[in-house]
């Protein structure tokens, strides 16, 4: 039995799942296509989240490693041991920046958040100095504090002595799979994917390699940046010490990226959109990158076996998010599932919109300063109202998006891929088909950030002979139903609390 060990370490929690890769022999006996993946393990820890200001967002990059190491190495136990093991496959919350000690491989400050903002001076400056078209050419992003770069120029910045460390190669920066991959193989390898590269606003998107010029725009010495590889092949091998022997590290990619290969979506017009604490839309457009018209962000889909997808994609900074915080923040459910049922007491949202955006509006708004609003409450208006108004704010955001991706060319969706713990809400889901006018279709295997890093890795040792894979079966499916007047009544709601969203934040700054 071949066996691969994925690492998903996200922003809420961090996982590792075994995965059986099914032998060529077996899956032509039973008449199945090839790239089949099994689980047939998996740990889990959650992971604590820091707010040391408003806006701002940090994670303790030493519990990331710790926690993966016991979810892998729990796996590993559960699955027989690791000699049933052929490769690793990472994948990970992507712009989350860390910076670490070379010698020690201690982390010098807590790593920052995709979501944080506190460098929105920055890129604010930066856009008013006329350097976005320059970046968003070469990059494909736009200038916002969401990408790494101006991350790493602050934690280089807000560690004395670093950046003079850096120029030296004392001092490493990357994002959450560079620093996995260098504490698994004990410091001997820092390099990072193509997929995580990409969103660090410091790679040239065509030619797939650090910009010297961007380097120097955002001060950040050259010497500090991992080395880009592949999503597939083998990176390096983990440390003996961490499993008992090593495995090859063979894939790679940000979680977005892993989960449009584990929903196959390899042709170009193919699209998902995950539903995690933030929700983000991938669109596959092909061999070539495409400029976004419309403030969607060109990324790299995948590179493997030589060839380069890509991708444009839009990204909602506040979805799951919001549900956590109706639990946590204010105690209006006690569980997330909760929301499913409050939400459908009532009969339609009563006028009331959310706009969650607690760190931001990201595509197609792009509004680092804007912050969460509630819109038209009136003495009528419960507990109920907040909930459901931040589930129909899913549906909204996702259909801001897929509007702009139409306006971009790509073709019509006849059917949107969804995955991510908000697709187990039937309310949310059908809101968003109603929405969207779109069919969607939650696969019965939900862990595709998961499958799509272990296909890689699998892809990268010589298990699969490419990432093709047997089309995932479907689980649920949501088909529109609303008419097309009471839509278009709740979008120009819906604009309506956008534009009051955004008005607000203008007056605070």
């Amino acid at each position: 039995m071949s066996l691969i060990l994925a690492i998903d370490q996200g922003t809420t929690s961090t996982r590792a799942i075994a995965f059986e890769v099914a032998p060529q022999a077996a899956r032509s006996a039973v008449g199945e296509e090839k790239g089949d993946l099994r689980p047939v393990a998996v740990s889990q820890i959650e992971l604590a989240q820091h707010f040391p200001k408003s806006g701002w967002v940090e994670h303790d990059a030493a519990e990331i490693w710790a926690a993966t190491l016991q979810t892998c190495r729990e796996v590993v136990r559960k699955a027989g041991g690791v000699a049933r093991f052929n490769a690793i496959g990472i994948t990970n919350q992507r712009e989350t920046a860390v910076i670490w000690d070379a010698a020690t491989g201690e982390p010098l400050h807590r790593a920052i958040v995709w979501q944080d903002r506190r460098t929105a001076d920055v890129t604010a400056r930066l856009t008013a100095q006329g350097h976005e078209p320059r970046v968003q050419t070469a990059t494909g992003l736009i200038l916002d504090p969401y990408f790494s770069a101006t991350k790493f120029a602050w934690l280089l910045n807000a560690v004395p002595g670093s950046r003079e460390r850096a120029m030296k190669g004392e001092v490493k920066l990357g994002t959450i799979d560079a620093w996995l991959i260098w504490k698994l193989t004990g410091g001997r390898v820092h390099a990072t994917d193509a997929t995580n590269a990409s969103r660090t606003s410091l790679m040239d998107l065509r030619t797939v390699e650090w910009r010297d010029d961007l380097c120097a725009l955002f001060d950040i010495p050259r010497e500090a940046l991992p080395d880009i590889v592949p999503c597939a092949g083998v990176i390096g091998e983990s440390d003996p010490a961490m499993f008992g022997q090593p495995l090859p590290i063979a894939g790679s990619a940000g979680d977005q990226q892993a989960a449009l290969v584990g929903h196959g979506a390899l042709k170009a017009g193919d699209a998902k959109i995950t539903y995690g604490t933030g929700a983000f839309l991938v669109a596959n457009v092909g061999a070539e990158p495409v400029a976004s018209t419309r403030r969607l962000l060109g990324t790299l889909g995948y590179q493997a076996d030589g060839q380069s997808a890509y991708a444009l994609e839009g990204s909602i900074f506040s979805a799951g998010s919001a549900i956590q915080w109706l639990r946590d923040g204010v105690g209006l459910i006690s569980e997330s599932r909760q929301s499913e049922a409050m939400a459908q007491t009532l009969k339609d949202n009563g006028g009331v919109y959310m706009v969650p955006g607690f760190t931001g509006l990201g595509a197609p708004w792009w509004e680092p300063e804007a912050r969460g609003t509630i819109v038209g409450l009136t003495r009528d208006s419960g507990p109920a109202h907040f909930v459901r108004a931040a589930l129909e704010a899913l549906a909204y955001q996702t259909r801001d998006l897929l509007d702009a991706l139409a306006a971009d060319g790509a073709p019509p969706l006849k059917t949107l891929k969804v995955d991510g713990g908000v697709t187990a809400n039937s309310f949310a889901m059908q809101f968003v088909a109603d929405i969207c006018e779109v069919e969607v279709e939650r696969p019965a295997f939900q862990e595709m950030t998961a499958l799509g890093a272990a296909r890689l890795a699998a892809l990268g040792v010589g298990l699969l002979p490419d990432l093709q894979a047997r089309p995932a079966e479907a689980s649920a499916c949501w088909k529109p139903r609303m008419k097309a007047d009471e839509r278009e009544r709740l979008l120009s709601g819906w604009r309506r609390a956008v534009k009051a969203a955004i008005i607000a934040a203008s007056d605070r700054a």
